[in-house]
């Protein structure tokens, strides 16, 4: 078995839509919580209107009855409040009027999908391009990640996010345990966990804001609760590490991933970044530290996964930055759609559903069965077989 999801939709179009194939039967699914998680990536210092208008809500219309999963594809619904504004504007149908009445958009914006994407694709009006390339798509990726992240619940898994960095302010380094941290982020408006930090970051971005200009960030999740041996080394896409990497780059406005220590290791020397191994009666093997991040060879540790991302500055900016027209040829400022400051808290929530969706694949792809208690049969079978070891 495995798992697979496609999305469909623009960012003022009627709905985002989502499949999602592969999740086993029997799973009860939260309702609650699944919505609580689509909230929690509308939330966070810098944001723009958009979130004030947009109640995300998820309605599943298919593969889940009496609240369970039935093993068929669950087919997920979120509606756009704002799409009553946009009627004519995002309309299937034909429609006549002028460039002004359809909102074309001519003037392409640096940083945005929309000249490649008009070249690619050999459209003339622009927003055919940022309308599906805009981050709001992201909210089907919180809702089928949320169903992933509750299969993994369901198996004692456990995922947390955090800021690390927003612009020039950087949260010192902590130990807090998951749990705490999950607590403490939930509570921030920029989730992070020290409240020094958090004043200077809500600061910057209040700054920023008034300059016209966005700030871009350093975001982490963790995973706890991983057994050993999901992913593979045995191809180069069956590696863990590789297909976390790849969910995490294809989040909008993310240039850079690292797992563990990361690019901090380039500066050290062997000793000091390989986790010595351990073993105890009663625990089994175990790692001295965790500067591996839980993965080694493309395969969990069973220590704590720990990725990071590297967003971007957004980049609509309020005083735009030079373009060319794509009509005239002539240079222009580039048109500014609606946008925050900084998207950075909402980004690590929406990190920490593309990583629990690679781990849920992964838990799939290991201890695969077409029910959830054919899943867990199989899981305590493989326990036994490490204790055994």
């Amino acid at each position: 078995m495995t798992l697979r999801y496609l999305t469909a939709g623009e960012t003022h179009g009627p709905q985002l839509t989502a499949i999602v194939e592969g999740l086993p039967s029997n799973l009860k699914i939260d309702f609650d919580e699944l919505n609580y998680q689509l909230q929690r990536r509308q939330k966070g210092h810098g944001r723009g209107r958009r979130m004030q208008i947009e109640q995300d809500t998820a309605k599943i219309v298919g593969g889940v009855r009496h609240g369970r999963t039935t093993g068929a594809p669950v087919a997920i619904v979120i509606e756009n409040k704002d799409w009553k504004h946009w009627t004519t504007v995002m309309s299937v149908e034909p429609v006549e009027g002028t460039d002004e009445t359809k909102r074309r958009v001519h003037r392409p914006r640096p940083g945005h999908a929309d000249l490649n994407g008009g070249l690619k694709y050999n459209l003339r009006d622009l927003r055919d391009v940022l309308e599906r390339s805009s981050a709001r798509e992201t909210a089907a990726r919180v809702a089928c990640g949320a169903l992933a992240r509750q299969l993994l619940a369901e198996f004692g898994i456990k995922i947390g996010g955090q800021v690390i960095r927003i612009g020039e302010i950087e949260a010192p380094k902590h130990n807090l345990p998951l749990d705490e941290i999950i607590r403490l982020t939930e509570e921030s408006p920029v989730r992070v966990v020290d409240k020094e930090t958090e004043a200077k970051m809500m600061a910057h971005i209040d700054q920023v804001r008034q300059e016209g200009d966005t700030l871009g960030g350093i975001v982490e999740c963790i995973v706890e609760g991983v057994p050993v041996g999901l992913g593979s080394h045995v191809q180069w896409d069956r590696k863990l590490d590789g297909r976390i990497a790849q969910a995490v780059l294809s989040i909008n406005a993310f240039k850079g991933c690292e797992i563990g220590i990361g690019f901090e290791a380039a500066k050290l020397r062997g000793s000091q970044v390989h986790d010595e191994i351990l073993y105890e009666k009663g625990r089994g093997f175990y790692r001295a530290t965790n500067r591996a991040g839980g993965i080694e060879g493309g395969m969990t540790t069973g220590e704590a996964i720990v990725v990071r991302g590297v967003m971007k500055p957004i980049p609509t900016l309020y005083k735009p930055l030079r373009s060319v027209d794509i009509d005239t040829k002539e240079p222009f400022t580039a048109q500014v759609e609606r946008s925050d400051t900084c998207a950075v808290p909402a980004a690590c929530v929406v990190m920490e559903h593309v990583v629990a969706w690679e781990v849920a694949k992964a838990f799939l792809e290991k201890f695969g069965g077409d029910s959830v208690e054919e899943i867990r049969a199989n899981l305590n079978n493989y326990l036994k077989q490490l204790e055994a070891y």
